[in-house]
């Protein structure tokens, strides 16, 4: 038996292992999240959940909040959304209702956007991350690649920094677990990112490192774990990029969410065509795969901005689409299910953030007959939400979609994380006119087309896995086998899939042991 532990949280050059602590033994899939048990380490991580007051929810109620005790629904009621309590793991879910305080559970919380807004006759529906802690659905991404790391010792929370690389939400969502856990953190991000990430980290981060450049700048960050790694620190990195975890979150809960939306709204006649997301850490998308095993001909629609088409052309560049990453291919992409490429423009995301939110982009609105109760909600969209549903309108053209056919997408977080870019725009171009509403509205909503995007061919999937080799191949230490792994093993993603309920049997173990009630 030959056991290398990588401490990425991936089963990588193993041969054979105990299968956790019984007597069998069993070939290990080297693709899967490593869930070997360190005993001491763990008796260490139990005990300072028992000090913090911290029970874990399983992939099970985060899917369906009906199975969480009714003495923590009781305690929730007292306690702000955003606030750093260890009950808000219980909040870790798309079903919380939409209010900052106090709030219990309902259905997945979600817009439908209509033909007067989208100029499409498909209809677009869209699930909605604000109503997260940290108001940013990757708060689930960074939960699922900390806690199997946490229940089965590999992470001593005692002992350990815990450090989050990111664009912006994933490694708030890693601060704010950390913050509760009572462990050092360090946050990684660019410099060029909105002034409101900053200012909230400053309060919950131990430490908060800004790598040069801006959105597109991923492997500056990377550069920066290396240089974390090598400086003898106790410390583990999650890296949302290259952690299964972060695709086990969106395949298990945000596909299960958007499976429920599209029955809630399908009727009779409805038909699910597909959903598009940016590609960002590779996360979100990964609920497309959970929807293409229910619609197989359903299309997985990847998005990128424009000014840096990697998947498009394999191009680079810097934008303005915060919350996509890009420049690489991350690790945890499932490039074989991916059907279409979208690149869309970063001046129609910031300019239809005007359009959404200025006085008078609203009043334009109103005279297009969008509906007033939905554009009140318009500030739901974050500027990768906006991205999003572009790609969805792109889709829509594309395929001729019509009025029973559905696209889903993902606001990922709300304009409240980026009130400082339209004060920003205010300051550099002025007022918002009504002449400039028109124009965006009549160019970038009702005028998408579908220039810019690539329906993949087998060969176009394989050109655009075979970039992954220069990132993680040649920088990141992952092998040959590996990425030929990823390619050709048929079983290489489903291995992943299957995972949530053994982890949510380590999950209960460890709250058993904690011994909270």
């Amino acid at each position: 038996m030959r056991l290398e532990i990588q401490g990425r949280g991936v089963r990588k050059t193993v041969i054979a292992k105990k299968r956790r602590n019984s007597d069998t033994f069993q070939e290990i899939n080297m693709t899967t999240i490593d869930l070997t048990i360190h005993k001491d380490r763990r008796a260490r991580a139990v005990q300072r959940a028992r000090e913090r007051n911290i029970i874990i929810p399983t992939y099970a109620q985060m899917k369906d909040p009906s199975k969480i005790p009714a003495k923590i629904k009781e305690e929730l009621k007292g306690i702000g959304l955003w606030d750093i309590h260890p009950r808000n793991l219980f909040r870790i879910t798309w079903k919380n209702q939409p209010t900052a305080s106090g709030g219990a559970y309902g259905g997945v919380n979600f817009l439908e956007l209509p033909s007067s807004l989208t100029g499409v006759r498909a209809r677009i529906v869209a699930i909605v991350g604000k109503w997260f802690p940290t108001g940013a659905h990757k708060v689930g991404a960074a939960f699922s690649c900390l806690v199997p790391r946490l229940v089965t010792g590999q992470f001593d929370p005692t002992t350990q920094k815990a450090v989050w690389p990111s664009t912006g939400n994933y490694c708030r969502g890693g601060a704010y677990d950390s913050a509760l856990l009572a462990c050092e953190s360090i946050a990684i991000l660019p410099e060029g990112m909105s002034k409101e990430r900053f200012e909230w980290l400053e309060k919950v981060a131990g430490e908060t490192i800004k790598t040069p450049g801006s959105e597109s700048n991923v492997k500056e960050i990377f550069d920066k774990c290396w240089e974390l790694r090598n400086s003898g620190q106790d410390l583990m990195i999650f890296d949302q990029f290259q952690e299964f975890g972060n695709y086990l979150w969106h395949y298990e809960v945000t596909g299960h969410a958007m499976e429920e939306v599209f029955r809630q709204v399908a009727g009779k006649n409805g038909k699910y065509r597909g959903m598009a997301s940016a590609t960002g850490s590779a996360g979100t998308i990964a609920s497309g795969d959970y929807m293409k095993q229910l619609f197989p001909d359903s299309k997985i629609v990847a998005s990128e901005a424009l000014q840096c088409p990697t998947l498009l052309e394999n191009g680079f560049g810097a934008h303005r689409i915060e919350g996509i990453g890009d420049k690489h291919v991350p690790w945890v992409h499932n490039v074989k299910n991916t059907d279409v490429v979208t690149a869309i423009d970063d001046n129609a995301v910031v300019n239809i953030a005007r359009l959404f939110n200025e006085e008078n982009g609203r009043a334009h609105l109103v005279k297009q007959g969008v509906p007033e109760s939905l554009i009140s909600n318009l500030d739901l969209l974050g500027f990768s939400g906006i991205s999003n549903v572009l790609s969805c309108i792109k889709a829509a053209k594309y395929y001729e979609m019509g009025e029973d056919d559905i696209m889903l997408t993902i606001l990922t977080d709300s304009m409240e994380l980026y009130r400082s870019r339209l004060h920003e725009m205010h300051q550099e171009f002025g007022e918002y006119s009504e002449a400039n509403a028109a124009a965006d509205f009549a160019r970038y909503l009702h005028g998408q087309s579908t220039d810019n995007m690539l329906e993949l061919r087998y060969t176009d999937r394989r050109r655009v896995h075979n970039l992954k080799y220069y990132t993680w191949v040649e920088q990141q230490g992952k092998t040959y086998d590996e990425i030929q792994a990823q390619w050709y093993q048929p079983d290489y993603w489903t291995n992943v899939q299957k995972q949530a309920d053994e982890i949510d049997e380590l999950i209960v173990e460890f709250n058993k042991e904690v011994g909270l009630k």
